[in-house]
Parts: C-alpha cells; sequence; structure tokens
C-alpha cells in the first residue's frame, strides 16, 4: 500500500483509536493503567488493520483487479523505477544534441507509459512487452551508447560501434512509441467512437419548419 495512505491511517484511525480505547478502559471500566494501555494497542491495530483491509479492497475495486494481480503489477513498476532512472542518467550523459533530442523524446515516452500504467493497474497487461523486454533492452543499449561516446579517443571500430546502436536505440524508440500507442488503444477506439457519432449527428438533415417549407416553395 502507499506509505502516504497507511502513515494517514495510522494518524487518523488507529491512533485516535487507541486513545479512545484508553480513556474508556482506565476511567470508565476501571482499569489499570498497564492493562487499560495494552488494550488501547490491541485496539488501534485492529483498528488500522480493518481500515487497512477496507481501502485495499476499494482499490481492487476500482482498478478491476484481485489482490494477486494488484501486488504483483506494483511489484513489476517497483522494478521499473529504477531502470527509468538509469536510462535518464545514461540519456543526459549523451553530448550529441540530435541524439540527445531524440533519446529525450524516448524517455519522454517511457515515463508516460509508466506513469499511465501507475495510475491505472490494469493497464500494465497492454505494456507487458515494455516491462518485460523493450524497456530492459532501451536501457542497456543508452548506457553502452553513453559509455562509448564518453571516450576521449574513437577509431574507425569505435565509431562505427557508436553509429550502430545510436541506430538500434532510434528503432527501439519506434518500439517503445508503439508500447505507448498499445496503451493507449482503448482510448482511441473509444474517441474514434464518439467522434463517428458526433459526425452522424452532425450529418444527419434537418427539418425544415413547415412554414420556412412553404415560403421556399412559392
Amino acid at each position: 500500500m502507499n506509505f502516504l495512505i497507511a502513515l494517514l491511517i495510522f494518524t487518523f484511525v488507529s491512533i485516535p483509536a487507541s486513545i479512545l480505547t484508553w480513556l474508556i478502559s482506565f476511567f470508565a471500566l476501571n482499569n489499570g493503567f498497564l492493562t487499560a494501555s495494552g488494550i488501547s494497542v490491541v485496539a488501534g491495530i485492529t483498528a488500522y488493520l480493518i481500515t487497512n483491509g477496507i481501502v485495499k479492497a476499494k482499490t481492487f475495486k476500482k482498478y478491476n483487479i484481485s489482490r494477486k494481480e494488484y501486488v504483483y503489477i506494483r511489484k513489476n513498476l517497483k522494478e521499473a523505477k529504477p531502470k527509468l532512472q538509469r536510462l535518464r542518467k545514461a540519456f543526459f550523459q549523451v553530448r550529441d544534441i540530435a541524439a540527445f533530442k531524440q533519446q529525450l523524446d524516448t524517455l519522454r515516452v517511457a515515463n508516460k507509459i509508466y506513469s499511465i500504467t501507475k495510475k491505472e493497474p490494469k493497464r500494465f497487461y497492454q505494456a507487458e512487452p515494455f516491462y518485460y523486454s523493450h524497456l530492459d533492452s532501451m536501457v542497456e543499449l543508452a548506457e553502452k551508447y553513453a559509455f562509448l561516446s564518453s571516450q576521449p579517443k574513437k577509431n574507425s571500430e569505435l565509431l562505427i560501434s557508436l553509429q550502430d546502436t545510436k541506430s538500434a536505440l532510434r528503432d527501439l524508440s519506434h518500439v517503445i512509441e508503439e508500447d505507448l500507442n498499445q496503451v493507449l488503444s482503448n482510448d482511441i477506439d473509444k474517441l474514434n467512437f464518439e467522434l463517428d457519432v458526433v459526425k452522424k449527428i452532425t450529418l444527419k438533415p434537418k427539418n425544415l419548419d413547415p412554414n420556412e417549407e412553404s415560403r421556399r416553395i412559392k
């Protein structure tokens, strides 16, 4: 669960429940200090677990996924985050302006895929090739390109290797753009459907007013 949500539950549910339980146990029920404290701790933990369970259940229902799926997707997103950071670091080490512009666009696309799947976890299944293969390949190639381009002396073999790596990065950038299109495919289909409906409505002949039609005949 998100750390902030867990902290909010602890602060606004668990602690008040513990304090209220202690007050009732100590003053109203005349329990000893240690007994009241023990009961209040149990009450706080219980309140936290119940509220935590309710929040998780609502989260799974909201995203229309099971708890197992949610844990699995969050695990993959957690693993992807440092890879994106490595990709960003590698891209910013490149001094070639033309290559940097292309790589910056690729980084934006990759971050967009990550942010969309983080916000809507079920879309992860539409981006599986990105997380399982394409992101790893991009990070590996970007770090290789950054390392080779940083060498002070470049012989013909190194230049050829740089050019090949740059070409591979460009091809992979197009693949990642397709990954984003796949993630957005449902939205695009929905938008196209709505546009078709609007076109049909706007192209539908309008009924003329009878009086206006009469004047046109005369």
